[in-house]
């Protein structure tokens, strides 16, 4: 894994899924404002499950020039595109058929190449070298944005608590044939990507994550998928909704000093903002 600085988390936590996906849309328009201004571009990597539903905050919303985005995905089932089990196919259906991207923006895994884990890893590294390799001076891809979800074993992308892939150091992209949730083959982007990153977001909700996110926020020692992501930007944000963070224990000093700033910031009075450190993003 990348090692970099170690990123302190600012969680948000709001009232209801729906204030929460507003936020997310406005957050991922600022990114996007940022990135175009400095480089032309704006360069997004998405997980899949249930995070691109919460992506339809940004339908219709002024400002987003869409044909400057360039979109990948952290992780992709090794599935026809459209197969049920596809992270593309569930983006299209809830976002990339309702906006104007161009096709060519969206950077697919090779569907040709499903039969061959190796062929298909390499072949979407490759599409990783051809959009970085002679935009950046880093050694590795870094993405204005990267996207992701939360699972209840704290794993993210495809990378699962326990599996080998958590100590991966050489490749950008590895595949998996033993996902411990079906489907089993799937490629996924390592730490090594997610770790450069100019900012990660992770999005979670319902009670139904509440045990997990206490486990990844407070006790980081455990050392779950989740709490291994630390951008070296230092700059990482959750976005949850209040049922998700009710058993966070986070220091409410920390909150009670900084949630004017917050609610300010993101115009909403109903918005609690827990601050690992004191600064807002």
């Amino acid at each position: 894994m990348a090692s970099g600085s170690p990123a302190e988390p600012i969680l948000y936590s709001f009232p209801s899924p729906n204030e929460l996906v507003e936020s997310l849309a406005n957050f991922i328009i600022k990114a996007q404002k940022e990135a175009i201004s400095k480089k032309g571009r704006f360069t997004v990597a998405i997980s899949g499950g249930s995070l691109p539903s919460q992506l339809n905050a940004l339908i219709g919303k002024p400002g987003l020039y869409w044909d400057k985005w360039h979109v990948f995905y952290a992780d992709e089932r090794a599935v026809p595109l459209d197969d049920p089990d596809s992270n593309h196919r569930l983006c299209t259906e809830e976002l990339f058929s309702k906006i104007d991207i161009p096709e060519k923006n969206i950077h697919t895994l090779n569907p040709d190449l499903l039969e061959n884990l190796d062929d298909l890893r390499d072949d979407y590294e490759n599409e990783l070298i051809g959009e970085f390799a002679m935009k950046n001076s880093t050694r590795y891809p870094v993405f204005d944005l990267i996207l992701l979800g939360m699972g209840p074993d704290g794993h993210t992308a495809s990378l699962f608590p326990g599996h080998k892939l958590l100590s991966e150091e050489t490749s950008w992209v590895a595949w998996i044939d033993d996902s411990p949730k079906k489907p089993l083959r799937r490629i996924t982007f390592t730490y090594l990507v997610i770790n450069h990153a100019a900012r990660v977001a992770f999005v979670a909700t319902g009670e139904g994550k509440a045990d997990v996110l206490h486990t990844v926020l407070d006790e980081p020692e455990v050392g779950l998928p989740c709490s291994r992501v630390r951008p070296s930007s230092r700059k990482l944000y959750w976005f949850v909704d209040d049922a998700a963070s009710a058993k966070v224990e986070l220091q409410e000093e920390r909150v009670r000093a900084l949630a004017e700033a917050c609610r300010t910031r993101w115009r909403s009075r109903r918005t609690l903002c827990y601050f690992h450190v004191i600064r807002a993003p």
